[in-house]
């Protein structure tokens, strides 16, 4: 497998997809994932996202880790359209080793929908091949649907407190 300025090349045409329809407007769900105090209204309790193409989108899950070993450091926006379509880098955790270094992308589209609502689809791509990366595809098959549901309970319950919760 070689890799290309940080991602995989000749990839396998696998794609995670999830989907999930969120009682918000869509200038609300859009600035849930593309602002800072957005983010970590039902991501994480820390992260760091700046809305331009190379700019950061970070997110981090364990804050008492080495800078490097937090979440998401060093992935960047790739693209958007504003209040259409976001695209992101994105790592593997810690654990999977040397994958951590190979990112992945992240596309969200964002259709607003009657009565107040917003779909968001979610598709992860950019996979290597083997055991591990299957493993990495499970992993995510799991963590994507806790965030998005995380983002449908924001909406319906309020902001995360991540000081009582996790």
């Amino acid at each position: 497998m070689v890799i290309f300025n940080r991602h995989v090349k000749n990839h396998p045409d696998k794609i995670l997809r999830k989907e999930i329809i969120v009682a918000a407007s869509l200038k609300e769900v859009w600035d849930a994932w593309t602002t800072t105090q957005g983010v970590k209204s039902f991501f994480s309790s820390q992260a760091k996202v700046e809305l331009v193409v190379g700019g950061a989108y970070e997110i981090y899950f364990d804050l008492k880790a080495p800078y490097g070993s937090k979440g998401s450091e060093g992935c960047k926006v790739l693209s958007f359209l504003p209040r259409e379509m976001l695209s992101f880098e994105w790592n593997a955790p810690p654990d999977f080793g040397k994958l951590r270094g190979q990112h992945t992308r992240v596309i969200l589209l964002f259709k607003e929908l009657k009565s107040g609502r917003v779909k968001v689809i979610l598709s992860h791509l950019g996979w290597g091949k083997g055991k591990n990366w299957d493993k990495l595809y499970e992993y995510f098959d799991q963590a994507w649907s806790y965030v998005l549901d995380n983002l449908k309970k924001r909406f319906t319950e309020g902001p995360i407190n991540w000081s009582s919760c996790c």
